[in-house]
């Protein structure tokens, strides 16, 4: 895309100046007819404070999970793949197969049927917080109404 359809791209781009009262700011791109929604909150728990950032597109999800910290961490992508129903994951910054933002990536495509890109920064070898943070994200995204529902839903 050149650099003068970007701009124009983004100028059509009309985002709420005031989030909504749950912490959720919303974009509508006309030129596009597609809702970008933005949610992003926090969670103190005990020995931790999680940050939360989902960004809700037509086909995908972007989710962040950082913990005491604005740092970015392993990037993980994963969609649904066809005709056998399977899920596919890949890590594109830092980690593994065998790391948690993976298998997390991994179970947020089953439940939402959607591609899913999710960047996490949360402690090795704290698998407690590891569930606590999915627990937390996968309840904000049913509160959203972003998980399927039904006999398809895993």
């Amino acid at each position: 895309m050149e650099t003068s359809n970007l701009e124009v791209k983004l100028l059509k781009l009309n985002a709420s100046g005031e989030p909504e009262p749950n912490g959720e700011l919303k974009a509508r791109d006309d030129a596009l007819n597609d809702d970008v929604q933005i949610t992003c909150f926090t969670e103190d728990l005990h020995d931790a404070t999680l940050h939360f950032q989902i960004i809700r597109f037509s086909k995908q999800i972007y989710a962040w999970i950082g913990c005491n910290s604005a740092k970015f961490g392993h990037l993980y992508a994963a969609a649904p793949t066809r005709p056998s129903n399977t899920v596919s994951v890949t890590s594109l910054l830092k980690g593994n197969a065998d790391n948690t933002g993976s298998s997390m990536a991994l179970r947020l495509v089953l439940k939402t049927g959607l591609s899913v890109v999710l960047a996490c920064n949360l402690p090795k070898d704290s698998p407690i917080l590891e569930a606590t943070a999915e627990r937390k994200l996968i309840g904000k995204l049913r509160s959203l109404g972003y998980i399927r529902t039904g006999p398809s839903a895993a």
